[in-house]
């Protein structure tokens, strides 16, 4: 049953596991040295975690695993393989192509602990979910955020200790899920497999509506999360100012994205979810037109500030729209609902990725990320056209 530790236990496991994520972007630069990789590294081993989870989330989402199985006992196994698959990186024997198989596995698993711990907190908080849910992405934001934070403490031991630490983390997550977490009380499995179960989630409007949303934040979220360090770099270089802390400044720009969450949270309390998503959405896409004219300024100060607003804006809007996602999909069909729509939406972010890797080369970086209001623009229709 629910106590006042359930959601404190969810949210620290959610971001002891999710600090996978992105641990190979915090020592890309160790990785790209140490294997001789080519510059465009970055863009590939970030896609393929994406596509990895992708995969992932598909194979849960079509054989409805997260609402024929123990959610917590699906956590847990996940999450341990995950750390297992990570940690693959430390290896002295890879090549890119064994870096790229073991990223891609750590992205398979991760599909079993970022939308199924959505879909604990849901089983156990039907009154206040996107509040709930706002604390739990946060911890997501904080957990993606952490490697970056890892690599400026451990800068003075080997780059290993970075992946070493997140696996880590990601097993004390597993072990606090399967020990401390049960079963939701609203929990109600489905009792049967159907191919058809996607289909049927996808006939309501309010649902299509909250999805299209959802994919349209996806398509600027990881994006802008991944080329964070490289608009820190771009600037520096463009302004030919004194090195930047690239790995500090990283974590601050993502982690304060969890902050927003929570604050988020408790505004969808008084206007409503709905609402407080299309406002984040709104002002996220302002950044996006925003970007060149920061670009140009010479003060860092102001420019590190944007991305750090930018940064609470393309990522308050998500817990809510897996709120509105879980509060439209039937009951139980929830948790293949919440896959379902992050495999959607994390295959979106493999296309926004790439392509700003190609149109790196090809466009001037004061404009490059103006590509990514196309994201916001299609959810707000969504929403509006709904409504």
């Amino acid at each position: 049953m629910k106590n006042k530790f359930t959601l404190p236990l969810i949210v620290t496991s959610q971001f002891c596991c999710t600090s996978l994520w992105f641990a190979g972007n915090a020592v890309m630069n160790d990785l790209v040295d140490s294997l001789h990789l080519q510059s465009n590294a970055l863009g590939a081993l970030t896609s393929v975690v994406q596509f990895g989870f992708i995969i992932g989330t598909l194979t849960f989402a079509v054989l409805t695993i997260t609402d024929r199985f123990s959610p917590s006992k699906v956590f847990f196994v996940s999450s341990i393989l995950g750390a297992l698959f990570n940690i693959g990186v430390i290896w002295e024997g890879n090549s890119l192509n064994t870096l790229l198989l073991f990223r891609f596995l750590t992205g398979f698993f991760l599909s079993g602990v970022y939308p199924v711990g959505m879909k604990i907190a849901a089983d156990y908080f039907e009154k206040g979910l996107g509040k709930s849910l706002s604390f739990l992405v946060g911890a997501l934001v904080l957990g993606t955020a952490f490697p970056h934070l890892l690599k400026v403490l451990t800068n003075a031991f080997p780059w290993k200790y970075v992946i070493v630490s997140t696996s880590v983390l990601a097993t004390i997550g597993a072990f606090l899920i399967v020990l401390f977490v049960p079963d939701g009380p609203h929990r109600k499995p489905s009792s049967s497999f159907s191919f058809y179960a996607i289909k049927d989630i996808f006939k309501k409007p309010t649902f299509r509506a909250s999805a299209f949303g959802y994919f349209g934040h996806m398509w600027e979220l990881y994006t802008f999360w991944a080329f964070v360090p490289v608009m820190l770099q771009s600037y520096q270089q463009l302004h030919a100012i004194d090195a930047l802390n690239i790995p500090l400044l990283s974590f601050i720009i993502i982690a304060v994205g969890g902050l927003a969450c929570v604050v988020g949270g408790y505004i969808s309390q008084m206007i409503g979810v709905k609402k407080t998503a299309q406002l984040s959405l709104t002002l996220s896409g302002v950044c996006c037109l925003l970007s060149p004219l920061f670009f140009s300024i010479g003060s860092e100060l102001l420019f590190i500030s944007f991305l750090v607003i930018w940064g609470m804006f393309v990522i308050a809007d998500s817990p809510l729209f897996s709120t509105l996602v879980a509060q439209n999909a039937p009951v139980e069909l929830k948790g293949t609902a919440l896959t379902i729509v992050n495999c959607i939406g994390f295959a979106i972010t493999i296309v926004s990725i790439q392509l700003l890797t190609v149109m790196q080369t090809k466009v001037a970086v004061t404009y490059l990320f103006l590509i990514l209001v196309l994201g916001p623009l299609v959810g707000l229709r969504a929403l509006i056209k709904e409504h």
